[in-house]
């Protein structure tokens, strides 16, 4: 069975997902919202939180260092760390993201990978301690790689926390369970500015629908609001 997905954020009232392009409020801090939004995310108890390539490549900031020895690598599945406590899970379909070990804040590594991503990236990633799980198609089968994540590393709750195409490509996959956004009392307005969510030129006015769970003043100014989502 796939994780329960919450797609948790912080974002502006426009949408905005980097607060230091914020407009100021006297309400509160850049600071303090953020350590709201992370004690919101640990009252989620989820076993691991995800993001997209972008994201994790600022997280982790490791440079490519393939083996100087061939290495052995399995295909589709490698699981370095069945046991761990908590997981960080990368969306990255071209196995552009390099890490310096399978550790990250004390989060084991978990990778969803491309189906022909080369063996130099994942032999690197296995010497570093770092599990992965290749899609079967030649697309990202987002649903196969959730359901491996549960099975093999028995992940029950996952927190999606961005950025915009990764929330955007699993809630038109239809595998985002919840909605919880933290509302800011600013404002980003550039033009071209990253959104919460993204996906295509389409969107998402046919892929899913949202219902009102609930709407908290969190302090700050911040509103907590959340939905869940079902199939339109």
């Amino acid at each position: 069975m796939r994780p329960y997905v919450i797609c948790h954020m912080i974002t502006s009232l426009d949408g905005g997902l980097h607060p230091s392009r914020w407009t100021k409020s006297p309400d509160g801090e850049r600071a303090t919202w953020s350590e709201t939004y992370e004690a919101i995310h640990k009252t989620f108890a989820a076993e691991a939180w995800m993001v997209g390539r972008v994201t994790m490549a600022e997280i982790s900031r490791a440079a490519p260092h393939p083996p100087a020895e061939a290495v052995d690598v399995a295909r589709p599945l490698h699981v370095a760390d069945r046991n761990a406590a908590s997981y960080a899970i990368a969306l990255d379909p071209h196995g552009k993201v390099h890490f310096n070990s399978g550790d990250l804040d004390g989060d084991h590594v978990v990778v969803l990978l491309g189906k022909d991503v080369s063996d130099e990236h994942l032999a690197e990633l296995k010497n570093d301690g770092v599990s992965y799980i290749l899609s079967s198609t030649s697309d990202m089968d987002l649903p196969g790689m959730l359901e491996t994540l549960g099975r093999e590393f028995g992940i029950r709750r996952l927190l999606l926390e961005g950025g915009a195409g990764v929330n955007g490509s699993l809630l038109a996959a239809g595998l985002v369970d919840e909605l919880s956004f933290l509302v800011a009392p600013a404002l980003d307005a550039r033009k071209g500015a990253d959104r919460v969510v993204e996906f295509s030129e389409a969107g998402l006015a046919h892929a899913c629908t949202l219902s009102l769970l609930g709407c908290e003043n969190v302090g700050h100014g911040l509103l907590h609001v959340r939905y869940a989502v079902g199939n339109a």
